[in-house]
């Protein structure tokens, strides 16, 4: 395999190599990855596959007023260390240090989540962080933070026609020094989010963050939500109503009490439940969900 060199971190997000050296066998370990390790589109598209089959997005820390750091040492000893799950921010950013580590050149990117909303809808707040990785000059849109819509695999950021994956169907459009990113769903292109050309400061990913996990707008502070996908399934949890959407089209949604919440969020999501959870479960385990 051919072997390209590292490409330095931007002053978006801290690293060093000692720490990226020393970061890489426990990441490894917690994903469950054995493969090689080179900057190839295939090692690209297996970590990020083994990533969100393994680590869960969540974000119960906000839920609960914890309080959501993502610095390196917190986001490594969350999602490493205690198992935890975690949102774009830690997600990707910890996604984005691996990558480095193994000597991709790769840089993160900020936008504003569209998902669900109508077209006309006024702007979001930036408060979603994705990885862009630059492979022989080509460049690929990596993301393992996106809840249960989340890009299964890399995405080419050169072409406007649609990305078939082992879930839907996405596509990465160029508009003005933006990128608009979609996936079909029954037919129509749902926009996911989108995201901005240059790459930000570090103060950028704070003010998004600090926005994400403790405004009062934001819907992290009033939901329980959690997801993951893998190759056989897309699993999401939204209060009381579980979602599995298999990877050849079938669907199936329940609701569920308070314990079942509690189990799934252990057997299907892969969390260590916390004592401390159990207010935010039982609120969940009473909610009104609407669509």
């Amino acid at each position: 395999m051919l072997h390209y060199p590292a490409t330095p971190a931007s002053d978006a997000i801290d690293t060093d190599d000692a720490a990226a050296t020393a970061l890489l066998p426990r990441y490894l370990s917690r994903i469950g990855y054995r493969g090689p390790l080179a900057p190839t589109l295939e090692v690209l598209a297996a970590l990020q596959a083994a990533h969100i089959a393994a680590i869960p997005f969540e974000a119960i820390d906000a839920l609960t007023g914890a309080g959501i750091d993502i610095g390196a040492d917190a986001v490594d000893a969350k999602l490493i260390g205690q198992r935890r799950g975690g949102y774009c921010f830690e997600q990707n950013s910890l996604f984005l240090r691996v990558l480095h580590a193994i000597g991709f050149e790769a840089e993160g990117l900020l936008g504003r989540v569209r998902w669900m909303l109508p077209d006309d809808a006024p702007p979001t707040p930036r408060t979603h962080m994705v990885v862009r990785v630059t492979l022989r000059g080509r460049r690929w849109l990596t993301d393992v933070g996106f809840g249960a819509a989340v890009p299964p695999q890399p995405l080419a950021m050169d072409g406007e026609e649609a990305q078939p994956t082992a879930h839907e169907s996405y596509r990465v459009v160029r508009h003005g020094a933006e990128w608009q990113v979609a996936l079909s769903i029954d037919g129509e292109w749902r926009t996911l989010y989108r995201i901005e050309d240059t790459p930000p400061p570090a103060i950028d990913y704070e003010l998004g963050n600090w926005y994400t996990s403790a405004h009062p707008a934001s819907h992290f502070r009033h939901q329980l939500i959690a997801a993951r996908t893998t190759a056989e399934a897309r699993y999401g949890l939204r209060d009381n109503r579980l979602t599995v959407r298999l990877a050849d089209g079938r669907i199936d949604r329940r609701y569920l009490g308070a314990d079942e919440i509690a189990r799934a969020l252990s057997e299907i999501f892969l969390l260590p439940v916390r004592p401390h959870w159990r207010a935010a479960i039982e609120r969940a385990a009473t909610a009104e969900i609407a669509g």
